[in-house]
């Protein structure tokens, strides 16, 4: 089976249903299948062929939506690009993977300039500006009847680049069917006519729904930017069934002034993941939401292998922590603990997260150094640390580059964050190492509280010590009332708070 072949037969079925709303734009699916048709014929007009990789740096909108459809008619490979990355990441996410041209809103062109004199391969960028509309339509709505294999490659999506520069992760037409079939097995039926919000970006982890909710005859609401309000007032009027959400931005959404009093009656399944979540920040979801909360676990390199709804969440059951869990590991997936020779160890024991499943990599494009350090026999190395229990809850306990040691004792930041966040006057935390002579590293807080909130850096201190003991209790807190550093997903980077302690320094390291 590959991608094209089933969205074209989900057009067959669902022709007069809403597929794609971008504001006042809604879109049926045979509209939306035939601007597709329109873009596939203009990028083959421009000599493209099936197999070219094409980059792409835009918001959520209708012109996303075309380009998804579109590269799945003409069997052209996506790379979407992040806004907000650098230019030179730009450059390097489509020069290394080849990338014949590049697709950018008008907003964000000029953060290409200049990437063809660098870029051999780079013949085209094709800024979408007022004139695409007359563009697009100049175009026949003709299929022009390109062969798919389920073992094309359907997109390259790119690493966070924590460590480096971004690597590639390449997903067959088979591999990203595979994942969207693991990500939505246990959820609620998706029944056609159902909606779903992407607030986040397509180009990133709600892109992962898009395919599903088409096959399923549901529609794709599209939102080119996270506002918490806006986001509520679209659950609550359209209504929405399901949507994908990082926790920071679902942490913001459970702080809306009028969250317990709109109707969220409709809503079937709120799925969150990406990062890990506070246990205030999914208690009072639940308030807000009801049992419509799910939880998930991957990396972009395998994805997903574990998922729990809101009864295994928040189950109370016997040798296991449900609330601090990411997820149950999946019927598809092989999801084990490894020590640092590689071999399995029991569960309730700590070790190195490795995964296996249907919708991985089979390596980093063109990066074989690099695959072979992340794969081992055919498992991906996460770089995560986890442990699972014996009822198949998996704990994600932080990034193995994040753990802190002090004084010989590993102290997991998220940990630390998670308490942090419980108290009332905290609104987000991030918790990172900082050199300290006597411990070699001790950990440092940096909370955004709430207005008016007269909380003392001294009182989280002891609230810290008092919940997890005195020897992980951070060595300073700073306060602020200015949200933390995040990523174009919405991860909170740690990595720039922590640079500035660490300046002077050779290695983000220390010892004592």
């Amino acid at each position: 089976m590959d991608i094209r072949s089933l969205m074209h037969r989900a057009v067959s079925f669902n022709r007069d249903r809403e597929a794609i709303v971008h504001g006042s734009q809604r879109l049926t699916f045979t509209e939306s299948w035939r601007r597709g048709l329109r873009l596939a014929n203009a990028l083959l007009a421009l000599g493209l062929k099936p197999g070219d990789r094409v980059g792409s740096l835009e918001d959520n909108g209708i012109p996303a939506a075309d380009f998804f459809v579109a590269a799945a008619i003409a069997n052209i490979v996506r790379v979407p690009l992040y806004p907000r990355n650098s230019a030179e990441t730009h450059g390097h996410m489509l020069g290394h993977t080849g990338c014949r041209a590049v697709i950018a809103s008008d907003i964000y062109a000029g953060e290409l300039d200049g990437l063809s004199d660098t870029l051999p391969a780079l013949e085209r960028i094709i800024t979408r500006d007022d004139g695409y509309e007359n563009w697009l339509a100049g175009f026949p709505d003709d299929d022009p009847g390109i062969d798919v294999s389920p073992d094309d490659y359907f997109i390259i999506r790119h690493t966070g680049g924590t460590t480096g520069l971004p690597k590639g992760v390449a997903y067959t037409h088979r591999a990203w069917l595979a994942a969207g079939r693991d990500w939505t097995l246990l959820f609620p039926p998706i029944e056609p006519g159902d909606k779903c919000l992407h607030i986040a970006p397509i180009s990133h982890g709600s892109g992962y729904l898009f395919v599903p909710m088409w096959l399923s005859g549901a529609c794709n609401i599209l939102h080119d930017h996270f506002d918490a309000t806006a986001a509520m007032d679209c659950i609550e009027a359209e209504p929405i069934q399901y949507l994908f959400v990082v926790p920071a931005m679902l942490n913001l959404m459970n702080r809306d002034p009028k969250a317990r009093s709109r109707d969220f009656s409709k809503l079937k399944c709120l799925q969150t993941g990406a990062a890990p979540i506070t246990n205030d920040t999914a208690l009072t979801a639940r308030e807000i939401f009801g049992d419509t909360l799910w939880q998930g676990y991957g990396q972009t390199e395998a994805v997903p292998v574990t998922m729990m709804g809101p009864r295994q969440w928040f189950a109370e059951i016997e040798g296991s922590e449900p609330l601090r869990s990411c997820g149950l590991v999946l019927p598809f997936a092989d999801v084990e603990i490894w020590d640092e020779n590689n071999n399995p160890l029991p569960q309730g024991e700590e070790g190195e997260i490795a995964l296996r499943c249907d919708g991985q990599m089979s390596g980093f494009w063109e990066d074989p150094e690099a695959t072979e350090g992340r794969m081992v026999d055919g498992w991906v190395m996460t770089g995560d640390v986890g442990m699972i229990d014996r009822n198949g809850y998996l704990y994600l306990l932080d990034r193995a580059g994040d753990m802190i040691v002090s004084g010989g004792y590993n102290i997991y930041p998220a940990e630390l964050e998670n308490v942090l966040c419980d108290h009332d006057a905290v609104v987000e935390a991030a918790v990172f190492a900082v050199p300290d002579e006597r411990w070699g590293e001790s950990p440092l807080a940096v909370c955004t509280i709430n207005e008016g909130a007269g909380v003392t850096e001294a009182e989280l201190v002891a609230f810290c010590a008092d919940r997890l003991g005195s020897y992980k209790r951070p060595r300073e807190v700073v306060l602020t009332k200015e949200p933390l550093p995040k990523s174009a997903v919405g991860k909170i980077q740690r990595k720039v708070l922590r640079e500035p302690y660490w300046e002077g320094h050779k290695r983000r390291i220390s010892g004592s």
